[in-house]
């Protein structure tokens, strides 16, 4: 009897703890109704997170919780939320959420693992070289691999899709590490694209099971956890790639061969920056990360908008014909004179962000905010899908409308003043905004504006020569999304841009030899072959 009261009590005590599991503590904000133990977790969207997050927001407001068991996660979709909580106290939301996924994959020195030292100086070096000013420096080589693509599409425009993916690859492996991708079957290219398409979905909220709620899912062995093995999977394939990058960058600085890359300097003042070789590794392919897929996936959104909205193709080329003219290409310093193409710049950020749920942050301390508690460890993540289509703060958000930022600096509603809404909220919030921003915007900006100077793009057809309706909404699932590949019409405006276009490419010889290091026979072949006049 001695013995069975004692345990009574506590099999009561253990009941009435696991009742809460799942419940919605007092204070946190309203969120979906709850079930024991699970929490939101039976209805916790498992690809296109940003859709179904969106529908909650419009039901429980700007800033909800969902219970995913025992954890908590606070959404936010109202842009005064972030700039309040992400941006202002960004010292309390810097962190990320446990990633046993990222923990296993990188050993921690993935740039969204948590908020340690390693990441400090991790960070700290990526701003240290990573400037506006700095991203000027490397303006040549951009200008250079867009002129290709330019050629590229020129003669063969059904494979624009990959000729995108070869472009932001090659700027990114030239910046970065002084070596440029010539073909899109360059090895680098090929290798990065597909390993980066298992790393995305690995890290899509809702892919994999919950591990870090559940801990014991850790043990589970690998032949029986298909995570576990795509886990491996992307390691080897990550780190052959980037360490060989960084390996090979190393044999050429030593044979005298510098070009001015960035991994050069990181290599020339890793004591001074506190990186050692496994930090340099993951640094550069974070970076790869952050600059070739996401750059891609932005221009085939351009492109996509373009032929789905012919109008604001048409508003966008009659301001190029008028600033630039026929005669010559665009550069950099004529954005100034153009603010319809600047509006469409800002519009496909808006209408097709390439992160629309950034990637989830995680709170370092309690903080308040309208009434309600952001609980010390609750995953914290960023809607931004949900704020760029809100009815409230947009006319018809769901279409491409570049004409709203020439209304209002922020594209809002009369009336509206969209202060909150900061024009590089697209790369990020806080302390982890994407370092390499101004890199990234200086590629855009310059391919945006080549696109609309050179091309026509319009809607494939079908068999009877009627245009096929475009899905703007045929996006691949992940963490960082792009459009699945599509089919459209791309022509030259005249034979004259035509021309102007392969002289530009054929004088850009010089820039790309700076940067052919370690070629393959086929990609020297390429080199050889695409270099002759036609």
């Amino acid at each position: 009897m001695a013995i069975l009261l004692p345990l009574t009590l506590g099999l009561v005590y253990i009941f009435l703890w696991l009742r809460k599991v799942g419940s919605r503590e007092p204070g946190l904000p309203p969120g979906p109704p709850t079930l024991p133990l699970l929490g939101n977790l039976h209805i916790f969207p498992k690809e296109f997170a940003h859709y179904k997050f969106t529908e909650w927001a419009r039901t429980y407001g700007g800033i909800y919780s969902l219970k995913v068991g025992p954890g908590t996660a606070i959404v936010l979709t109202d842009a005064a939320a972030v700039k309040e909580l992400m941006d202002k106290r960004s010292g309390s939301t810097a962190d990320r959420p446990p990633m046993h996924i990222v923990d296993v994959v990188t050993g921690g020195f993935h740039m969204v693992s948590r908020y340690s030292e390693s990441w400090r100086t991790l960070r700290r070096t990526a701003h240290t070289i990573l400037t506006p000013q700095a991203a000027m420096k490397h303006v040549p080589i951009q200008a250079a691999e867009a002129s290709q693509l330019l050629h590229d599409i020129l003669c063969r425009p059904e494979g624009f899709y990959t000729h995108i993916r070869r472009f932001s690859s090659s700027v990114i492996l030239s910046v970065l590490y002084g070596k440029r991708a010539p073909r899109y079957e360059t090895r680098e290219t090929t290798a990065f694209f597909e390993v980066q398409h298992d790393w995305e979905e690995l890290m899509e909220p809702g892919s994999t099971p919950p591990i870090d709620l559940i801990p014991i899912l850790k043990y589970i062995p690998e032949r029986w956890a298909k995570w576990k093995q795509d886990c491996t999977k992307v390691r080897k394939m990550q780190r052959r790639l980037y360490f060989g990058l960084l390996d090979e960058m190393k044999e050429r600085v030593g044979r005298g061969e510098e070009n001015g890359c960035f991994m050069e300097e990181i290599l020339m003042r890793e004591v001074e920056l506190g990186v050692n070789r496994e930090m340099a590794g993951y640094l550069g392919g974070v970076l790869i990360e952050g600059g070739s897929d996401t750059t891609s996936s932005y221009l085939q959104s351009l492109i996509m908008a373009l032929v789905a909205y012919p109008d604001a193709q048409r508003k966008a080329q009659e301001e190029m014909d008028r600033v630039v003219g026929s005669h010559r290409m665009p550069t950099l310093d004529d954005l100034e004179e153009m603010p319809y193409i600047r509006a469409m710049i800002m519009e496909t950020h808006r209408f097709r962000p390439v992160a629309p749920m950034l990637i989830p942050h995680c709170a370092l301390n309690d903080e308040e905010y309208n009434g309600f508690i952001i609980p010390h460890g609750c995953t914290i993540f960023v809607n931004i899908w949900g704020i760029f289509h809100d009815p409230e703060l947009y006319d018809d958000p769901e279409n491409f409308i570049p004409e709203r930022y020439l209304l209002s600096e922020n594209g809002t509603k009369p009336g509206i003043s969209g202060s909150d809404l900061r024009p590089n909220l697209p790369f990020g919030a806080g302390r982890r905004i994407c370092p390499g921003m101004h890199l990234a915007q200086n590629t855009i900006n310059i391919n945006a504006m080549n696109f609309v100077w050179a091309f026509n793009f319009t809607a494939d057809t079908d068999a009877q020569g009627n245009p096929i309706l475009l899905n703007t909404f045929d996006y691949q699932k992940g963490l960082l999304t792009g459009p699945r590949p599509f089919k459209c019409k791309i022509t030259p405006r005249s034979v004259e841009k035509a021309e102007i276009i392969e002289h530009e490419f054929l004088e850009a010889a010089d820039t790309f030899s700076k940067f052919e290091f370690g070629l393959s026979g086929e990609d020297k072949e390429f080199v050889m072959r695409s270099r002759v006049r036609r």
